[in-house]
Order: C-alpha cells, then sequence, then structure tokens
C-alpha cells in the first residue's frame, strides 16, 4: 500500500502509529490528552464554550464556538463541525485547527458540536445531539451573531456520516435546511464491505479494521438500522442541501463516498466532488501544507463563500 501514497504524505504515513482500538478505553483518554496539548490559540479567533439543552431525557451539549477576533456587529454565516473518530473517539478539541482556518479563511462564526460517543451512547445518540444543536442554532443564532439563514453543516470521517445523516433527518422532520453539506470522506455503509474497504489493510491509517470495529460499537445489537445511522440506506436522496466533499484514493471509504455522491446526483441535489491521488484518510488533517490538502482547503473555502453568497 505505500506504493501507492503520495510522495508528500509519506513522511507522516510512515511515523504514524495508528489507533490502539483494541484497548479502547486507554486509547480514548490518551487520544483526549494528545488533543488538548495539541490545541494551539490564533489571535485572529475568539473561541469560548457553550452548554446548550440536548434531546429530551439526553444530557447537555457542548458547543465551542469559533470567531472572527475582530468581527463587527452584523451576523455571519456559520459552520457547524463535527469531528471525527470512527463514533468512538475525539473532541470538539480534535480538529481544532481546521475551525480555525474556516474562520480565518471564509470570514464566518463555526459551532462544532460535542456529540455522544460508543460504546457507551449507541446510535442514534450523535445524531439525535447533532439535531439538538442544528435547532438551537436555527432558533438561537443571533445570541451567538449568527444568520440562522445561512447555516451550513460539516464534518469528517464519523462526522461527515453525521453531517449526511443530519441533513437526512432535518429533511424529513421539516426541521431548519442547511444552504450547503460538507460531508467529508464520511462513514456511510455500516457493512463497510466495499472494495476500497478491503484494499486498505494498513493500520498506520483508517483502514478496513478500524471501520468494523467503530460500526460495531456504534450500532446496537438486534436494532433496526436507519438511515439515520447509515445513511446509504436511505431510498429517497430528494430534497437535499446541496453538497460538496472530497476524498483520497486510498481511503477505505472511497466506494460508499462515490456511491453515495453519484446517486444524490442522480436525486437531482447538486454536487461538487473531488477525489485526490494517493491520499489517505484524513490527510489534509495530518499534512495540511501538502499540495493535494491545500487543493481540498481552498476548493472547500470556496464552496461555502458560494453557499454564503460571500463570492
Amino acid at each position: 500500500m505505500r506504493s501507492l501514497i503520495d510522495k508528500e504524505l509519506l513522511a507522516n504515513y510512515d511515523a504514524s502509529p495508528g489507533f490502539d482500538l483494541e484497548h479502547l478505553e486507554s486509547f480514548k483518554k490518551s487520544s483526549y490528552e494528545m488533543e488538548k496539548q495539541n490545541v494551539k490559540d490564533d489571535a485572529a479567533v475568539h473561541v469560548y464554550e457553550k452548554m446548550i439543552d440536548g434531546p429530551e431525557g439526553a444530557p447537555p451539549v457542548k458547543l465551542r464556538i469559533y470567531e472572527p477576533a475582530d468581527r463587527g456587529e452584523g451576523l455571519l454565516p456559520c459552520a457547524m463541525f463535527f469531528h471525527g473518530g470512527g463514533f468512538l473517539f475525539g473532541s470538539v478539541l480534535r480538529q481544532n485547527d481546521m475551525c480555525l482556518r474556516f474562520v480565518k479563511n471564509v470570514g464566518i462564526v463555526v459551532v462544532s458540536v460535542e456529540y455522544r460517543l460508543s460504546p457507551e451512547y449507541k446510535a442514534p445518540a450523535p445524531i439525535e445531539d447533532a439535531y439538538a444543536a442544528l435547532v438551537w442554532l436555527d432558533k438561537n443564532g443571533a445570541s451567538i451573531g449568527v444568520d440562522s439563514s445561512k447555516i451550513a453543516i460539516t464534518g469528517l470521517s464519523a462526522g461527515g456520516g453525521i453531517t449526511a445523516a443530519l441533513a437526512l433527518m432535518t429533511r424529513d422532520r421539516k426541521g431548519p435546511m442547511p444552504v450547503l453539506q460538507i460531508p467529508m470522506y464520511a462513514m456511510l455503509d455500516y457493512r463497510a464491505d466495499t472494495y476500497s474497504q478491503k484494499a486498505v489493510t494498513s493500520k498506520k491509517v483508517w483502514c478496513y479494521d478500524y471501520s468494523k470495529i467503530g460500526w460495531r460499537e456504534y450500532l446496537e445489537e438486534g436494532r433496526e438500522i436507519t438511515c439515520y445511522d447509515s445513511p446509504v440506506l436511505a431510498e429517497d436522496l430528494s430534497g437535499l442541501p446541496p453538497v460538496f466533499s472530497f476524498i483520497g484514493t486510498v481511503d477505505p471509504l472511497l466506494d460508499e463516498n462515490v456511491e453515495y455522491w453519484n446517486r444524490l446526483i442522480r436525486a437531482e441535489v447538486p454536487v461538487e466532488y473531488h477525489i485526490f491521488p494517493g491520499c489517505y484518510h484524513s490527510f489534509e488533517i495530518a499534512v495540511p501544507e501538502s499540495h493535494y490538502a491545500k487543493m481540498a482547503y481552498g476548493l472547500m473555502y470556496s464552496a461555502l463563500k458560494r453557499a454564503f453568497g460571500m463570492e
């Protein structure tokens, strides 16, 4: 597999310890400690946290809010963000750098949502947290300087799956409709049995084995699996928000994402997607200054600006 990887990503690949999901409890703790250590402040961005009511009968939901430090009095568009971690690990700190980049390069507010994780909480806990946050933002956006008519939903990996599921759920519940969805290299198919899944076996990056563990821990045995758990199960994809997305060719989630995007196109949903050669899962997080990472970020900034009427 190493021979398939873009040369700019090889050093990171070789140094990667992978994810110790076989010792999940200790890995989650060490992962969170690393997330805290990796958080960097940026003078151009003001960051704070806020608790809101969760779904009925569920715990409150934490929001980590990013805004331009020099923002004026007016309302700004907003990108909701859902972090990655295979439904198993991660926090609102995990993709702190990406959230900072959105604020600085697009000039918007970012609201990162701390959703519940498995195996402590099974599906549909995370998507219900996501929907509660979307409804809260729609009703209360002005209180944090957000124009509630200009909300995009974004996320990567497991967070990409939540993004796609949230688009389905808010359509079906006749809830707030985002102007754009960005489900980056999303976990969409609980079966995890595609060619691309089975082709990526190196545990240095997200791979087939990790996908299987993630879905196994996320889904409750005996419960009917719905499209809000695994978006590929949705029979009707019409009436969803426009889509921007991307993925690399060395990502186990490649096949399920391409098929989902093409189904969206057939359902007459506006879709823009990009496939980057030699790139593994989360390449733009791992090596943000690489050629393809900079392309991915630039295209994503442009998609957000167009959706918000900023260019």
